[in-house]
C-alpha cells in the first residue's frame, strides 16, 4: 500500500515521496550556496593520498557497517569519519574514525545523525 499525495506549500499535488518543481529550485538554489562557501574537496584533504588509503580500507572492510547492524550485506562503497574531522588533520587521519559504509546510508542515516547533533 502506498502512501496517499502531499500538497507542496505553492499548493501541487505531489507522489508523497518527491518534491514539486518549486521544491526542486529551491533545493538547488540552497545547495549552490552551500557549495559555493565550501572548501573543494582537495582543500579539505581528500586528494590522491586519500584516494589510495580509501581504496585499501575498503578492500579490508567490504561491507557496510550500517547494514550488517541490520542484518543486510552491502558492499561498502564510503569510508566515513564517525567523529566529523572539521579540518582537524590528526582526526581525519586516524584509522579507528574510519568505517565503511554504502552510499545510502551515508548520505541519508548518517547525514541525518550528523545534523541531529549539531
Amino acid at each position: 500500500m502506498s502512501k496517499p499525495p502531499r500538497i507542496c506549500p505553492c499548493g501541487t499535488v505531489t507522489p508523497h515521496d518527491e518534491l514539486c518543481t518549486c521544491q526542486q529550485k529551491a533545493k538547488r538554489e540552497r545547495d549552490a550556496r552551500h557549495n559555493a562557501r565550501r572548501p573543494t574537496a582537495a582543500q579539505r584533504g581528500y586528494n590522491h593520498e586519500w584516494r589510495k588509503a580509501r581504496a585499501e580500507y575498503l578492500a579490508m572492510h567490504p561491507h557496510c557497517r550500517e547494514c550488517a547492524q541490520h542484518g543486510i550485506v552491502r558492499l561498502a562503497t564510503v569510508v566515513d569519519h564517525k567523529v566529523p574531522h572539521r579540518g582537524d588533520k590528526r582526526l581525519f587521519w586516524h584509522r579507528a574514525n574510519w568505517q565503511p559504509l554504502c552510499e545510502h546510508c551515508h548520505n541519508s542515516i548518517k547525514q541525518r545523525q550528523e545534523l541531529s547533533s549539531l
